[in-house]
């Protein structure tokens, strides 16, 4: 085939043919998957990386903070493994922060070269969130662990099968390593599906354009993205931008644990510096520095160009930095299972911080954690070992012209709910109760959205329930003088009512079958002052029934329908 420069029809017809790729991989790991986590709750994602390791393409539903972990493996292996080292056939599999370029231990990523006449045209790419990963605690992310070490199996970047073969003493080591082994393993043959499903598709491509058009076609990918990217940022006004916030506590002994950034917009550029953020914590809320950058990509993008493809061309157009050895660059043996909750926190950071630049764009501060439950035990009809996890949404911070959305899951974790059929299916467990929380949303013109509450109890057993949870004892702020939402909550309660408050981030608690667990997660903060709220807004807050009579006089002076 004859090499011809590519023109914009071209790289535009390719990239969606790059996108369906990623996007039916993602679909295949989801339809194979044995795990609710994957194949309910879709906490995985699919990528295609260039021969260099760069982010050309990711599945329209992965998730944002994945991205992080997909550059890392890719950083690690091509520093490991140089291309005469790497064949057709090989898997290339990675979960380790510290080594193997993983953000937390549960992300256990996949990696396969495509060649296509023995040139390496790239990688096919995913990752999956495991239910359990071994470590002190079941589904290995409650707060309280303090170094890697007890967070679970820790995967270097290594190769599971070497030219098409399973190393299946590596394998079975894994597999020894983690609670509830045939559901990884199902996990796991779902990912190499999955990778198997992408290869074959990424070659059928490269035989209709050629892998040197191909080649080019990725180059012009990110080049383009980090143009738009560029061209988008020289709108925001020059100025430099600060704001700070905290994080509940690590889980240990720290309470309200600082974020804070300054931001420096000069033309087209932009810095976002976090120096004065807290040292990397005792407990395990720290994150490696590629899961800030893929937190800070992620705000951008949003803020700026939403449309624009989610790969190193974003990355291209800013600067991240943050001090070795603190929460936000953190340094081995940190502890990270809980890395999400400081991704929303960056996010909710940077959002503050372009506030004042971007108040069109901006939103009032979301539940600020993806919360998260865990609930493990032994099945008390077939005596088989379960765990169930799940993290669940909460509000989405009101906009400038219009309220925050109810009970989603928010920013960089993407994922979706976990049915109440589903759970009662797979697990002994009983969802007593699922729904909003009245009055949780922060008041203004245009609120912010609401929390969920479930309520959980175990069936003819005892179980362990774990949670991690941010906004609990923190409220989600509004913006331009919207009110804040209310925090987040776990309690334990008996037959007789009585319930006890757990702390923000819990673990190997023993649930009776004559108590259940009460979940409670944060709302979200408005955005304006609540005084401007339109009066058919408020007619319509009163009909709803998610706002009691005492929060519609305390916010806008009112107890009646009267205005």
């Amino acid at each position: 085939m004859t090499y011809r420069e590519p023109d914009p029809i071209t790289v535009e017809v390719i990239l969606n043919a790059l996108q369906s790729v990623t996007d039916e991989s993602f679909l295949a790991l989801m339809k194979s998957a044995y795990s609710t986590n994957i194949k309910e709750r879709h906490d995985h994602s699919t990528a295609i990386v260039d021969r260099r390791g760069r982010l050309v393409v990711q599945a329209a539903d992965s998730i944002p903070v994945h991205v992080a972990s997909v550059l890392g493996q890719m950083e690690a292996l091509l520093a490991k493994y140089p291309i005469s080292e790497i064949a057709p056939g090989d898997v290339f599999v990675a979960n380790d922060p510290h080594e193997g370029g993983g953000t937390h231990l549960p992300d256990v990523a996949f990696a396969a070269p495509v060649f296509v006449d023995d040139v390496l045209l790239g990688f096919v790419c995913n990752l999956a969130h495991h239910a359990d990963i071994g470590g002190a605690h079941p589904g290995s992310m409650s707060g309280g662990m303090t170094e890697i070490y007890q967070e679970g199996l820790r995967i270097p970047v290594v190769k599971l099968y070497r030219a098409g073969e399973l190393q299946s003493d590596l394998f079975e080591m894994m597999l020894l390593n983690v609670r509830v082994r045939e559901e990884r393993r199902g996990d796991y043959n779902a990912q190499m599906a999955a990778l198997r499903y992408g290869e074959r598709r990424l070659k059928r491509l490269a035989e209709t354009y050629g892998v040197a058009m191909l080649d080019a076609v990725f180059d012009q990918i990110i080049t383009r993205t980090g143009a738009r990217m560029a061209a988008a940022l020289a709108e925001v006004p020059d100025g430099t931008y600060r704001f700070e916030d905290v994080m509940d506590d690590d889980g240990r002994d720290m309470i309200g644990v600082p974020i804070a950034v300054t931001v420096t917009i000069a033309g087209s550029r932009a810095a976002f510096d976090f120096t004065g953020t807290s040292p990397q914590t005792p407990g395990n809320i720290n994150i490696p520095l590629h899961g800030t950058k893929a937190a800070v990509c992620y705000v951008v993008k949003a803020l700026l160009d939403p449309e624009i493809p989610n790969n190193q061309g974003v990355l291209d157009a800013i600067e991240v930095t943050a001090p070795a050895g603190t929460l936000l660059n953190c340094v081995s043996p940190a502890a990270v299972a809980s890395r999400a909750h400081t991704s929303q926190r960056i996010i909710d950071v940077v959002l503050g911080a372009l506030a004042p630049a971007l108040p069109e764009r901006v939103i009032g501060a979301a539940n600020g954690a993806n919360t998260m439950a865990v609930f493990s035990g032994r099945h008390p009809d077939t005596g088989e070992e379960y765990v169930y996890l799940e993290t669940l949404g909460g509000g989405m911070g009101g906009r400038n012209d219009r309220d925050g959305k109810d009970g989603v899951q928010v920013h960089i974790t993407n994922t979706s709910n976990l049915p109440v059929e589903a759970i009662e299916m797979e697990f002994p467990l009983r969802v007593e109760s699922y729904g909003l929380i009245p009055d949780s949303g922060g008041a203004g013109q245009f609120r912010g959205g609401m929390g969920l509450r479930r309520v959980v109890t175990p069936v003819g057993h005892d179980c362990l329930f774990n949670g991690v949870g941010e906004r609990f004892r923190t409220q989600p702020w509004g913006v331009f003088g919207g009110a804040a939402g209310a925090g987040g909550q776990f309690r334990f309660a008996d037959g007789a009512g009585a319930a006890r408050v757990l702390p923000p981030k819990t673990g190997n608690q023993v649930l009776t079958a004559a108590e259940k667990v009460i979940i409670d997660t944060p709302g979200a903060g408005g955005y304006g002052p609540p005084s401007a709220r339109a009066p058919e807004a408020r007619d319509a807050d009163r009909r709803s029934g998610k706002f009691s009579d005492a929060y519609m006089a305390q916010h806008y002076s009112e107890s009646t329908g009267d205005d």
